[in-house]
């Protein structure tokens, strides 16, 4: 078998997540269709991210396995072809060794939340983008944001449907900066992390929000977080601001030697 790393750019609006559900469109059962276009049989390709129902991609990483060796190119191309019309794109594939793994072998996971804040409906960034109508304040998100690093017992953001063993996390990163744009006021967050909880960046962005807005001060963020109770989360924020950007490996498979 020959294994291949994928790089995967998705609009996550027509899907019920990454995962493969049976009667449902996911972006895991489009690419596996497209692959059994190209060898015959059932495929299962292993992701960085098991993104959510609207959650979009710039950076998913996924492995796949086949019997055929192909010149990297060529299968990126017939991969792509075969994906059209979903709006799925393998930006990049590359041929990696056995023991590289999407999820096991990844380092960090970095993901981008963008809001948007303009009072006139959102046209071309409509399904991109979480609108509110006024203006936030940064610097008390920024201060909120700085409670949230580190190890922590995250339960307060966590999901209750969550399986993951434990609520303890180590939040690597988490920036929040303010960008004019000609169609409104965008606040993006740039959260890193190993792992994460379900719904743990959304959760941080909806009670970040509601300190932006006011209703929360950095301290109530910080309560929050104390309290490790699911009800002591601000409202979690919708999933089409959401993207999946990047994903660290110890070495990057799709790095290419200067020419």
């Amino acid at each position: 078998m020959h294994r291949y790393a994928l790089k995967i750019e998705y609009n996550g609006a027509p899907y019920v997540g990454w995962q493969r559900q049976n009667d449902h469109a996911s972006v895991q059962g489009v690419i596996e269709a497209a692959l059994s276009k190209l060898q015959k049989g059932d495929h299962t390709i292993t992701a960085a991210g098991r993104t959510d129902k609207g959650v979009h991609a710039m950076g998913q990483v996924a492995h796949c396995d086949l019997e055929q060796e192909w010149e990297p190119f060529r299968l990126w191309e017939a991969l792509n072809y075969h994906c059209k019309p979903h709006p799925v794109a393998i930006v990049d594939c590359v041929p990696v060794t056995e023991d590289f793994h999407a999820r096991f072998s990844a380092l960090e996971r970095r993901y981008h939340f963008r809001i948007l804040s303009r009072r006139p409906p959102a046209t071309l960034q409509a399904g991109l983008v979480w609108q509110v109508k006024g203006p936030l304040n940064l610097e008390a998100m920024q201060d909120a944001a700085a409670v949230l690093v580190g190890q922590h017992d995250f339960t307060t953001f966590r999901s209750t449907i969550c399986q993951a063993k434990t609520p303890v996390k180590t939040l690597d990163r988490l920036d929040i900066s303010r960008i004019e744009t000609e169609w409104g006021t965008e606040y993006h967050f740039d959260v890193r992390a190993r792992s994460f909880l379900h719904n743990q960046v959304r959760s941080f962005v909806g009670s970040l929000e509601r300190v932006g807005a006011g209703t929360w001060t950095p301290l109530d963020m910080k309560n929050a977080l104390d309290a490790r109770d699911r009800a002591a989360c601000g409202p979690v924020s919708p999933p089409h601001g959401l993207y999946l950007a990047h994903v660290t490996y110890d070495a990057d498979p799709f790095a290419r030697t200067p020419t």
